[in-house]
């Protein structure tokens, strides 16, 4: 009897092995595919007419190089007065200022001039392989005549590769090979041209220099990104445990296997 269920375990512990398997190699491959690319991911709401807090994700993707620059450029047809980066250790940071053609206003004010682009350079050993970072930067005020912004983006290695993200991805056809960062907004809010203002130190790196009146608003904005932001990680954690929990059973579905073919 014992000799006739033999097959029937043996069958069931290969598919179980199977299925660990094929479980396991999709949600690698899904992983891969997310985190493959420079992107762009706002910390909550990224709101038209509103402010923001995003992130610039950056992975290695050498293994023999470290990440030692990342230049990221701001379209200038729709221009943003204030872009602010947060101090990254090990990283220097440069904002670059353009004339527009089109003065913008704000908060009643002419600017005659905007943020093109976002210079961050390693002070240290950079983005090392197998690792990546992440570079905050506070926008405003978003366009409210737009869908997203395009946020063209070079990454630099330290054997002086070069990597440009710049193809933008066209409707109905396959992601290029190396596209840009695209921060999707969201519809506006009904408090958006003064829920999210940004505090006097955002509004005074605009060329206005003047002083915003929604510091406090500001800071509730910030609260929120941040937590957005923790929420961000557990789900990073809760991705890798469960890519450790199907590592470990693929292992004991093959290692059944292998002890069914033992005792035959």
């Amino acid at each position: 009897m014992s000799v006739s269920r033999t097959p029937a375990r043996r069958v069931s512990a290969t598919r179980a092995a199977l299925a660990g398997g094929i479980a396991l190699s999709s949600v690698v491959l899904l992983s891969g595919t997310a985190f493959a690319h420079v992107s762009v991911q706002p910390q909550g709401e990224a709101a038209k007419g509103g402010y923001a807090t995003v992130n610039i994700k950056v992975p290695n993707e050498r293994d023999n190089a470290s990440t030692v620059k990342l230049e990221v450029n701001f379209p200038l047809d729709h221009p943003l007065a204030s872009v602010m980066p947060q101090p990254v250790p090990g990283w220097k940071a440069e904002v670059t200022k353009s004339k527009l053609d089109k003065p913008l206003e704000l908060h009643g004010r002419k600017i005659n001039e905007a943020v093109s682009k976002v210079t961050w350079t390693a002070d240290g050993s950079g983005i090392e392989p197998g690792f990546f970072q992440t570079f905050p930067l506070s926008l405003g005020q978003l366009p409210e005549d737009a869908d997203q912004l395009v946020l063209k983006s070079i990454q630099t290695y330290s054997n002086k590769e070069v990597v440009r993200w710049i193809e933008e991805q066209k409707e109905g056809a396959e992601e290029p090979q190396n596209p840009a960062p695209v921060l999707k907004l969201s519809a506006a809010s009904d408090d958006h041209h003064g829920g999210a203002a940004p505090s006097a130190t955002a509004t005074a790196s605009a060329s206005t220099g003047e002083k915003s009146g929604h510091d406090d608003k500001a800071g509730d904005h910030e609260e929120k990104a941040a937590a957005a932001s923790s929420s961000s990680s557990d789900t990073t954690a809760r991705i890798l445990g469960v890519v450790g929990i199907l590592v470990g059973v693929a292992g004991v579905a093959f290692g059944v296997l292998a002890g069914r073919r033992r005792s035959a």
